[in-house]
């Protein structure tokens, strides 16, 4: 048996331990309320009869406390508890100590898989989770009301981010990169004007997101459409360089000559993106968590150069950047999304060819994902704007004028709620079910209310690039966010988990099924209405939001599993499935996947991508290009994935072995890093502790190879 202590990690069970505390307890009362050693002898084996695999700390300690009761032993009961009661004061004192020292120590396993974008091991990115563990303390024990952190520690609720709620800083961003380009803005004191060319505007556009990002703790969104004003601007610089350099050339050959450089400048500024946000480090120890969002409209009077734009995009991300063994890799950031409309669908638009290109640069590297135009403006009165950096979206919203604004707007913050636990705890109960639901929604909405009293009274100074220099305002020094708080600007968003494994518990049946399809819906109406009336009530943006966050796909499950033990097709997995999606068990084919969960996707409207997996994408690039044509025809957001084992680092895409020292090794780059990779799931998906630390035989390594 296993003991989860009370910062997440594991232990191996040791009965002297009990035997040893109730010894101490035993050792401070009167002879006749002591118990005797076949006494406590009998309580161990009473804990031990539950034969559980896991057991948390607080209940070895519940059952001592019941069995001392039992045998009437109140004296030492109340000693017992007492000592119980003192202990929880010092951590309550402080909590911190042991996350920061194992962190420090690398031994602290939850922070290092928390998120696959920050190294705990670095020095940089170990000050940002020093600071992190800090936060998080004085948010549960000071900031947050006690039923709030309650819930969280007992997986009702995830209130996303506790490690940053100390400051007053927001989740993610749609920086308002037009304004900041064609106005100018200011960084570090230093005033940078509107750029004269389209090389120093990537390099400003790079810079801007660094500040950004070392200002905020969620993701942010560039539109790229925006530089395609300064590649026009380059190249009518270069027309007028050469006819002053060569006065007797012919407009055409001017146009050439012209076109020729622009075509350089163009690489070596998307080269600059690329690289700059690849190896900058933002405040956090991190690169930039940044999405460039990639839209060719009709209407746009820079559309060729926005083209040319684009293709040189996909084409970088196709080739890669070079790691330190010189090795082609897929670079985590920059995110794309690439929009799909008329003009580019792959039915004979004039920019079909670069769908070519984008679907060929998601077989080799993952990304675009896909965003379709005519299915989002359905959904959005119209509109066509970019996710932010989270994958989030926000609500339509008009300015004074009546003009739709989307760019400079942000969320404020995230809470999900734990929806299979309800599942469980309901018991094919509908009534109790709705009971329930109603008073975790509520719970979700107190903490998220949380969030945005904590921005109340925020001055703009506390982050100049966003407030005052124009990412998302033009506020005065000394001056108030509050107005950008309220009325829809921003959001607040209900985070939930696990459609699929709470259709299995009330229902029997998946979503996917005619009565699991019927419950669902119902579910996601109601969390839906659920925002629209706190919207009414509040005046503050609320948005039902398809959460992203796979770590809480798993922290919600592991909670369940040690709770209420396994559950089939519930906590027997290892992992909730996220927001709406069919389960990755279920039969079911990339055309009706998509087809079935685009219903969801408008319900869950802020925030919701859809996914299909791929066997070996790059044999299947015509399949994929039919899978992209149905996209544009039948749902909003949408990316792939692989089913074999894939390399982010490299892009290998096949099967990754174990080496003989019991770590998954990419055989094409030698990548060992876990949070690089995707292992596809073999039979149950678990790749735990318990295969990888039982030993480092040839036989152990034959059970994880073959799992």
């Amino acid at each position: 048996m296993k003991i989860v202590k009370r910062d997440g990690s594991f232990v191996d069970y040791d009965r002297q331990k009990i035997r040893v505390a109730i010894g101490k307890a035993n050792d401070t009362v009167a002879e006749e309320e002591r118990v005797s050693e076949r006494q406590i002898e009998n309580i161990i084996k009473y804990i031990e009869s539950f034969n559980k695999k896991r057991m948390l700390v607080e209940d070895v300690q519940d059952l001592i406390e019941q069995k001392l009761m039992s045998l009437g032993k109140y004296v030492l009961a109340k000693e017992y508890i007492t000592y119980r009661y003192t202990r929880a004061l010092v951590r309550h004192a402080n909590t911190t100590d042991e996350s920061i020292l194992s962190l420090i120590k690398n031994t602290n396993k939850e922070l290092a898989e928390e998120n696959s974008n920050k190294s705990t091991t670095l020095a940089s990115t170990q000050r940002d989770y020093i600071a992190g563990e800090v936060s998080r303390d004085l948010t549960k024990r000071i900031l947050l009301p006690e039923k709030i952190s309650k819930a969280h520690d007992d997986g009702i609720l995830h209130f996303h981010d506790a490690d940053y709620f100390i400051q007053p800083i927001f989740n993610c961003c749609l920086i308002n990169i037009s304004d900041m380009l064609e106005n100018g803005t200011v960084m570090n004191g230093k005033m940078i004007e509107t750029p004269k060319s389209f090389q120093v505007a990537c390099t400003v556009t790079t810079q801007i997101i660094a500040a950004v990002a070392s200002n905020q703790y969620g993701g942010q969104s560039v539109d790229l459409s925006h530089l395609g004003k300064f590649i026009r601007k380059s190249k009518e610089k270069f027309i007028k360089q050469i006819k002053a350099e060569h006065k007797d050339l012919s407009k055409k050959v001017i146009e050439e000559l012209a076109n020729e450089r622009l075509r350089d400048e163009v690489k070596a500024g998307v080269q600059t993106i690329q690289y700059q946000i690849n190896t900058l480090m933002t405040t956090n120890g991190q690169s930039p968590f940044v999405t460039l969002f990639m839209h060719l409209k009709d209407d746009d009077p820079y559309i060729e150069e926005n083209a040319m734009l684009f293709e040189e995009v996909l084409t970088q991300r196709y080739e890669g950047i070079k790691n330190e063994k010189g090795i082609y890799i897929t670079p985590a950031f920059p995110k794309l999304v690439y929009v799909l409309d008329e003009n580019n669908c792959l039915k004979g638009g004039k920019y079909d060819y670069l769908t070519h290109l984008a679907v060929k640069c998601s077989a080799k590297r993952m990304y675009p994902d896909y965003i379709s135009a005519k299915e989002m403006r359905k959904n959005y009165k119209g509109n066509v704007f970019s996710p932010m950096g989270c994958r989030s979206f926000l609500s339509p919203w008009k300015d004074k004028d009546g003009n739709y604004k989307f760019e400079g707007r942000f969320n404020q913050g995230v809470v999900s709620i734990n929806l299979p636990q309800i599942g469980i705890l309901a018991e094919k109960d509908e009534d109790k079910f709705w009971e329930l639901f109603e008073e975790r929604l509520e719970l979700c909405r107190e903490a998220l209310m949380c969030r945005h009293e904590a921005l109340l009274g925020t001055l703009s100074d506390t982050s100049p690039i966003h407030w005052q220099y124009g990412a998302i305002a033009r506020l005065d020094k000394g001056e108030k966010i509050d107005k950008y708080l309220k009325g829809g600007y921003s959001t607040l968003s209900l985070g939930y988990i696990g459609i699929y494994e709470l259709t299995m518990l009330m229902k029997g049946v998946p979503q996917t099924d005619p009565e699991g399809e019927k419950f669902a819906l119902k579910v996601m109406k109601y969390m839906r209405k659920k925002c629209d009336d706190w919207k009414k009530e509040t005046g503050l943006g609320f948005a039902l939001y398809g959460t992203p966050a796979e770590s809480l796909c798993y922290r919600f499950a592991r909670i369940d599993k040690e709770k209420y033990g396994t559950i089939k097709n519930v906590t027997d997995k290892g992992y909730y499935t996220n927001s709406y999606h069919v389960d990755v068990r279920e039969k079911i084919d990339a055309f009706t996947k998509f087809k079935f969960e685009s219903q969801f996707q408008p319900i869950s409207s802020g925030g919701c991508i859809s996914y299909v997996e791929v066997p070996n994408m790059e044999k299947n690039i015509k399949a994929m290009e039919e899978v992209v044509k149905f996209i544009y025809d039948n749902i909003q957001y949408a990316e792939f994935n692989t089913k074999s084992d894939y390399c982010h680092v490299c892009g290998y895409s096949g099967e990754i072995k174990i080496n003989d020292d019991l770590e998954w090794e990419c055989p094409e780059c030698g990548n060992k890093d876990k949070k690089k990779m995707n292992v596809a799931r073999r039979t149950c998906g678990y790749l735990g502790e318990n295969f990888w630390n039982v030993g480092k035989t040839k036989e152990i390594k034959s059970r994880v190879t073959h799992l």
